[in-house]
């Protein structure tokens, strides 16, 4: 089978020899030295104790000291698993998951033409760099002059000039025998459609040599040097050598860098790069003008597990950051993300560097973001959540970009920080009017109602009620934080009447997560929640007796029965409090002239309060009494007919 030209190169530049050759080595962490891709262990190609084999995995080659065995990812794979060539592609291009391509007869020729094409790219590299010295290039030397880059940086990044001139390359490749047809397949030139004569793609421009992994000039940049030019940087079209969305400029120098610093910084463009490589953060490379792409993430990725970020601090950097969240979420793996690292407002790396030195960069770098508190402010800043329906859309946006993370643990971890900040924006201070002061202040009462409250329907006949039942629904979620995961929506709307009750609902929430499905969920939630809230949950929701005399909220109780316990009183609970809702407007109502719908209403929710209030249990509701003393209040109105004027 003929590969395509360039297949097996992009293969091994997105496979790891380390991660190939680590399935079946151990290695010996006193020698290796994993952060610039150096590992040693013991040979598997002949008997041996010690470290004697190497893999370098910036370079992707192997080599053992003892028996000389040698190779790159594809002759590890054919010797130790006793295939060929064709077969280990295979293997490799499943693990990397890269599609085996078709057959292609034609391979050997394109192969050949890749090489031509190489070959021309080159010519034109050392034509720009000598036409930046002639005089036609002077205002483009003011230029780099001006930017602070001397002739040393000049000849590390090959950079040159391409004249005002429509035919200038063109004519001096053709003049060297290369093929018209191949200078445009190239890139280097534009055909036109009516059939004229080729002419130069890039003029008047500052050029700069894009490279791939193997240092081969695949592509150019060229930065216009005339305001009144279409675009200000234009880059090399898709050609049989470069693909934009799977390159990165200054790569492999990049590579080499990362592997001694353990780093690597994404910038925006050519020059950001080739500043920060000036100030000493030689690890920088930059997408090519256009948003990165997952390809491009699998790049850096094989550099560095967690890339840092560095974008402009206006408003074009931080859209980029915020598009570059959705399309990294859905590729996350455990060891693998990104850190974002904002520059002020108005600011680039260059700028920055110039104004405040490489200390200044390195602190911005050391202080750079996690991706989870990026997505965070990209949902929550400038936004108002003062309604529950305002809440609740941004719970559902939450919910929708988290489920495009396909690791479970991933998506766990970032449910539990996304609760935490949630926690922290929705949190209420407990109101020291109604609990007394001072540190031992689970041990304090509410304060006496006023006499306006005493007076409601709902603090006559429900307060008990209510509070026991909040009670119930806490504990047993508290108790089974798995049924607590499963009805974890009910229990966001479940309504907490009672003040001292909502730290805990809040506390529950913020701590719930994927993990707590092991026997000592419980313990772990509670722990956590005693974390934040400064007091053990269970011990103070336990101080009320008919809660702590309840047969199925107890340590060790029947998992089954706790579960459904949780559903059954969080269904009671609304049904209850929607009643108590239709039986305080009728009570309004009852204050002036009623009809009989106010009468049914009444009825109706009578009823519906005291279907809701049975229990399955056998456990006496310690608001019995009141619930029987406020249907009674209820009956004897109608019984009486108050809202008909008598004569008393």
């Amino acid at each position: 089978m003929s590969l395509p030209p360039g297949f097996i190169d992009e293969l091994r530049d997105r496979s790891s020899i380390a991660q190939v050759v680590g399935r079946k080595l151990s290695w010996d962490s006193r020698k290796s030295n994993p952060g610039k891709g150096d590992y040693w262990s013991p040979c598997p190609f002949h008997a041996e104790k010690t470290a004697s084999f190497h893999v370098d995995d910036q370079k992707g080659f192997y080599y053992c000291f003892g028996c000389h065995a040698k190779g790159n990812v594809y002759s590890f794979i054919q010797e130790t698993e006793n295939v060929n060539f064709m077969e280990a592609v295979e293997i490799l291009a499943r693990e990397a998951g890269m599609p085996m391509p078709e057959r292609d007869p034609r391979a050997q020729e394109k192969a050949d033409q890749r090489t031509v094409l190489v070959d021309i790219m080159e010519q034109a590299v050392q034509f720009y760099r000598l036409q930046l010295r002639t005089n036609i290039a002077a205002k483009a030397r003011d230029y780099l002059e001006k930017r602070g880059l001397p002739e040393a940086t000049l000849e590390q990044f090959q950079i040159g000039y391409a004249g005002n001139n429509r035919n200038g390359l063109f004519q001096h490749l053709t003049d060297k025998g290369v093929s018209p047809d191949d200078i445009v397949l190239a890139g280097l030139a534009i055909k036109p459609d009516d059939g004229g004569n080729p002419f130069d793609r890039f003029r008047n421009r500052i050029m700069f040599p894009i490279r791939d992994a193997r240092g081969r000039c695949t592509a150019f940049g060229g930065r216009a040097m005339d305001a009144n030019q279409p675009a200000k940087y234009l880059n090399s079209p898709e050609t049989p050598l470069f693909d934009k969305g799977r390159s990165l400029y200054n790569y492999q120098p990049a590579r080499e860098a990362a592997g001694k610093v353990q780093s690597l910084i994404v910038a925006e463009g050519y020059m950001d790069v080739i500043a920060l490589s000036q100030a000493g953060f030689k690890h920088s490379v930059a997408p090519l003008g256009t948003a990165i792409t997952p390809d491009q993430l699998q790049l850096m990725w094989r550099i560095t597990p967690e890339p840092i970020i560095a974008l402009d601090g206006d408003k074009a950097g931080l859209r980029a950051a915020m598009r570059l969240i959705d399309i990294a979420l859905p590729l996350l793996e455990a060891g693998k993300s990104l850190r974002f690292c904002i520059l002020p407002e108005g600011q680039d790396p260059d700028d920055l560097i110039k104004a405040s030195g490489s200390k200044a960069m390195q602190a911005l770098l050391d202080s750079a973001q996690p991706m989870v508190k990026l997505l965070w402010q990209r949902e929550t800043e400038g936004k108002n959540f003062d309604s529950p329906e305002r809440r609740a859309a941004l719970d559902a946006d939450l919910r929708t970009t988290l489920n495009t993370i396909q690791d479970r643990s991933i998506k766990s971890h970032y449910g539990q920080i996304i609760k935490d900040y949630r926690f922290e924006l929705f949190r209420q201070k407990r109101p020291e009017q109604s609990w007394g002061g001072g540190k031992d202040w689970r041990k304090k009462t509410p304060q006496k109602a006023t006499e306006g409250l005493k007076s409601s329907l709902l603090a006559q006949g429900a307060q008990a009620d209510v509070l026991f039942r909040e009670a119930v629904i806490l504990l047993s979620a508290i108790l089974h934080p798995q049924a607590a995961l499963e009805n974890e929506t009910a229990l966001e709307k479940c309504h907490i009447h009672t003040p001292n009750y909502k730290e805990i609902h809040n506390a529950l929430l913020a701590n719930l997560h994927e993990d707590l499905s092991d026997d000592n969920a419980a313990f772990d939630l509670t722990q956590k929640m005693a974390d934040s809230l400064g007091y053990n949950p269970v011990e103070y929701l336990g101080e009320l007796k008919a809660v702590r005399t309840h047969p199925y909220l107890r340590i060790g109780a029947d998992k089954t029965q706790i579960k459904r316990t949780l559903i059954e009183e969080l269904t009671k609970h609304a049904a209850i409090l929607g009643a108590l809702h239709e039986m305080r407007e009728a009570e309004e109502e009852l204050s002036g002239m009623a009809d009989e719908s106010t009468t049914w209403r009444i009825q109706q929710a009578t009823e519906a309060r005291n279907l809701a209030t049975k229990t399955d249990y056998g456990n006496k509701d310690d608001s019995g009494d009141d619930s029987e003393n406020l249907s009674e209040g209820l009956q004897k109105m109608l019984d009486d007919q108050i809202w008909v004027k008598k004569n008393r």
